[in-house]
Formats: structure tokens, C-alpha cells, sequence
């Protein structure tokens, strides 16, 4: 089932696609699925295991089901000082 959801980018992630969102139409059968097509799409390096997702800003569980209409945040880690 086709869902059109809005991505989030943050730091390394958004440097690398260079928009910080986009909307985008997947049949991605779970938020893991969708961050690799995404992945192989804009190139991004960081592994699904090294990243936390967000559904309309809440984490969420990289099995769950991509809803249409949704806000999905891919979240890389930030270092700061």
C-alpha cells in the first residue's frame, strides 16, 4: 500500500540530502524499509542501527508500519560539547 509520508532530516543526514524535509510516496512495509530506500536514494552512510526514528514526534519502532499523512524523523547522533 502506497503511504505518502514528510521525512525529517537532521545533521549529517539533511547535509547529505540536502533539504532538511521532503515529502515522499513509499510502499515501504515498515519505518526500517523506508529509512533504506531513503538511504540508497540520497546516499546517506549512517546504518539503520545507529539512527532513532520518530513518528509525528514520538520515537517509534523501527518494525512499525509507515502511516500516510505521517511525519517520520530519521535522528542521527549528535555529538556537542
Amino acid at each position: 500500500m502506497m503511504a505518502r509520508v514528510t521525512l525529517l532530516y537532521f545533521a549529517s543526514l539533511r547535509d547529505a540530502a540536502g533539504v532538511g524535509r521532503e515529502e515522499v510516496d513509499s510502499q515501504a512495509v515498515d519505518l526500517r524499509a523506508l529509512y533504506v530506500e531513503t538511504q540508497a536514494r540520497h546516499g546517506f552512510v549512517l546504518p539503520v542501527d545507529r539512527l532513532r526514528v520518530a513518528v509525528d514526534g514520538e520515537f517509534a519502532r523501527w518494525n512499525e508500519a509507515p502511516l500516510a499523512g505521517s511525519e517520520v524523523a530519521f535522528i542521527p547522533p549528535v555529538s556537542g560539547g
